[in-house]
């Protein structure tokens, strides 16, 4: 299936790398512009320049997703440049691992600020944005954490059972605005985070970035009355979810 997003604005967060960037790049395959948003400039630089060359338009905003003005003033830019939002996708996340009793205090902060607080303030500055024009797209990658408990995941697991729940209630308010709210919850990714979460697996059978960003347009996409609420992803060699 053919999809244009030709005139489609999109923000992405965590855009500098893995599954961030690999949507970003999908979306700007699509036709859509793409404001890059995460805190490596120089990495911002590399997706943008990466864009560009494959006849695509993006433009980036360094910004920390837990700081509230850093996604008050991206959101700002979004107005200032576009004056309108149709995609949001969240994506920045990080990862504390090991287990819950030797977690610090200020790790889970951290985890819980970018994982869970980013994607609030992220929606609540879009979506006056998307209200005006009666329309949007609101997509959050969450994990396979966000369903299940894995040991020594336990901060980033609550952190993602946090963006779930927030999801589901997004969507309730923001339907009659126009707003469509989805969340894809993918298993192993191949990535650095996953790298570090387990790297007892056979990174042959993850996950690529490319393939959640392929969910990504097939959501933004859906323009007639069916609409897909949550995506669960696992890798193929994987026990099914339903199986456990």
């Amino acid at each position: 299936m053919s999809i244009s997003l030709s005139g489609q604005i999109a923000l992405v967060t965590g855009a500098s790398r893995g599954i961030g960037a690999a949507i970003a790049k999908a979306l700007a395959s699509a036709g859509s512009t793409i404001l890059l948003v995460a805190r490596s400039e120089p990495d911002l630089r590399q997706v943008q320049q990466s864009i560009e060359s494959n006849g695509g338009m993006a433009v980036y905003t360094c910004a920390d997703a837990s700081k509230e003005e850093d996604v008050r003033r991206a959101l700002g830019e979004v107005e200032q440049r576009f004056g309108r939002l149709d995609i949001l996708v969240n994506c920045a996340g990080i990862g504390v691992f090991g287990p819950l009793v030797s977690t610090n205090t200020s790790d889970w902060d951290r985890v819980m600020a970018t994982n869970a607080r980013g994607p609030f303030l992220f929606c609540r500055e879009s979506v006056p944005i998307m209200a005006r024009r009666s329309n949007g797209c609101i997509i959050n990658i969450a994990s396979v954490v966000g369903v299940k408990g894995y040991m020594n995941q336990g901060a980033y697991t609550a952190s993602k059972h946090a963006l779930m729940g927030m999801t589901k209630v997004l969507a309730q308010e923001v339907q009659p605005l126009g707003i469509r709210v989805h969340i894809i919850c993918p298993g192993g990714v191949d990535t650095e985070m996953a790298s570090q979460a387990r790297p007892d697996l056979d990174r042959s059978g993850l996950i690529t970035p490319e393939e959640v960003a392929e969910v990504v347009l097939f959501l933004v996409s859906q323009r007639g009355n069916a609409v897909v609420d949550q995506v669960n992803l696992r890798r193929a060699n994987g026990a099914p979810w339903f199986s456990e």
